[in-house]
């Protein structure tokens, strides 16, 4: 695994303020309730942001992934059982928050038959009961393949899939050891076939190595598989332990990226060095570009025209 013996000092651009009076309570809740958030697990720089406006991704499945991605602040190791409560908890959290737009991930499962898919479809159902108006996005792992597991989550009619190929083909195994590139298009693909009527939604991360055209490429790999949302944000070392960052990108070669997109007839094309895959995810679902109201986030969104 590529390492550092320290790490590149952040640009200015890089730098957000961490601290947030919603923070506090929107953690007490999570620990209320006994659930996980990728924004805490993940070290998400935005949380503050995030948190502060009442909102959070929540990670189902337990805090323990069955998979070592050396890109990723997640805790690795053996998990507990899954938690017959956590679907209702869920729900119930996003009824609390108040929130219109649910995001939901999960850590990988591989000790379970079907990856988590039904503990997935169990959650956007529970949602949907609390909150009936409600819209749900899940962000899913690959399940190994398994084309009953995704069939399984798209059953339970979510409103977007999001599924995160993460980096470029040449990088991939580098930092997604027990993934696999292909694999993941391929259950986009197969997103696509079985639900058309679902979005589907992927992102990477950038400053890992890659070339601005392997950008490119990957970018021509989501659309040939009909992903519709597209996410790219800077890659952020979360300590000593993973791998190092190459470059941080400028925030004005993000504007490549999303002419790129524009050009290819992505939906929207969300980038720039925060972004991640559920940040402003309802935005970026909704954003229409004739609105007349400033978006706060306009700047990194491109999208298809019209």
């Amino acid at each position: 695994m590529p390492s550092t013996p320290h790490r590149q000092r952040k640009p200015e651009w890089l730098r957000k303020p961490v601290l947030s009076p919603e923070l506090r309570n929107v953690r007490q809740l999570l620990r209320d309730l006994n659930l996980n958030t990728v924004c805490e697990e993940a070290s998400c720089p935005n949380i503050a942001e995030c948190f502060g406006h009442g909102t959070a991704t929540f990670m189902i499945g337990g805090d323990r992934c069955t998979r070592r991605c050396h890109y990723c602040d997640v805790t690795t190791g053996k998990p507990f059982p899954l938690d017959p409560r956590e679907p209702s908890n869920v729900a119930e959290a996003a009824a609390r928050l108040g929130l219109k737009y649910v995001v939901v991930t999960a850590v990988a499962r591989d000790d379970v038959k079907d990856g988590g898919a039904r503990h997935f479809a169990r959650t956007i159902s529970a949602i949907r009961q609390r909150l009936p108006e409600a819209e749900v996005e899940v962000l899913i792992p690959d399940f190994k393949g398994e084309a009953e597991a995704l069939k399984t989550v798209l059953d339970a009619e979510p409103h977007v899939l999001n599924h995160n190929i993460e980096t470029v083909r040449s990088v991939f195994k580098s930092v997604r050891p027990q993934g696999d590139y292909d694999r993941s298009l391929e259950l986009l693909a197969r997103s696509r076939e079985f639900a058309p009527q679902i979005t589907t939604k992927s992102g990477f991360m950038v400053g890992l190595g890659e070339t601005t055209d392997e950008i490119y490429q990957t970018m021509d790999d989501l659309k040939h598989v009909g992903v519709e949302l597209v996410t790219i944000g800077q890659y952020l070392q979360p300590s000593l332990n993973h791998v190092a960052v190459s470059e941080y990108i400028p925030p004005e070669r993000y504007g490549l990226y999303r002419d790129h997109g524009q050009q290819l007839g992505f939906r929207a094309t969300f980038a720039g060095p925060f972004i991640r895959s559920s940040f402003h995810a309802g935005e970026l679902q909704h954003h229409q570009p004739s609105s007349d109201v400033a978006s706060p986030v306009q700047e990194w969104i491109a999208l298809e025209p019209r």
